[in-house]
């Protein structure tokens, strides 16, 4: 059973940016009403891409570190790198894990993107292993689908 109502969040977003939010609003909000779905998302993380740096730009949960990350680096930067979503069943086996928490077991990492152009992306983190399955990274990648329609 898929936690996260997508599209629920979509028509949400989609009715903040018709009432006149933009970037900034929009990135949080989806931060915000994703985090409380409640278990396996611990911790959502918003990073935009400028140039070869993704920037954080909205999050809900834990406070990280990390607001900066070189593409190829850590899970996130190898998202952009590859050019693909990464879903980390356990972070424990991932070399180049950059941990927000030590409490974090599993991650998902979700492109924005508009066609061939990546935006950012929706970097989720969980307490539990395999936090994430397929239906539940579906459901992600419709709101990131959603954010790209609207960034």
């Amino acid at each position: 059973m898929t936690r996260l109502d997508s599209d629920r969040l979509v028509r949400a977003l989609q009715g903040a940016y018709n009432q006149g939010k933009r970037r900034k609003d929009l990135l949080q909000l989806t931060a915000t009403r994703m985090r409380a779905a409640g278990s396996p998302y611990t911790g959502v993380y918003l990073y935009m891409l400028h140039d070869y740096d993704l920037l954080l730009e909205a999050f809900d949960g834990r406070a990280t570190e990390h607001t900066k990350i070189p593409v190829g680096k850590g899970i996130c930067g190898r998202a952009v790198a590859e050019r693909r979503d990464i879903n980390a069943a356990d972070v424990a086996a991932e070399p180049d894990y950059l941990a927000c928490s030590v409490e974090t077991r599993s991650e998902l990492v979700v492109l924005i993107r508009r066609g061939e152009e990546i935006l950012g992306q929706i970097d989720i983190d969980s307490d539990v292993v395999n936090g994430f399955d397929e239906s539940e990274s579906k459901a992600v990648k419709e709101v990131a689908d959603a954010l790209a329609a609207l960034l």
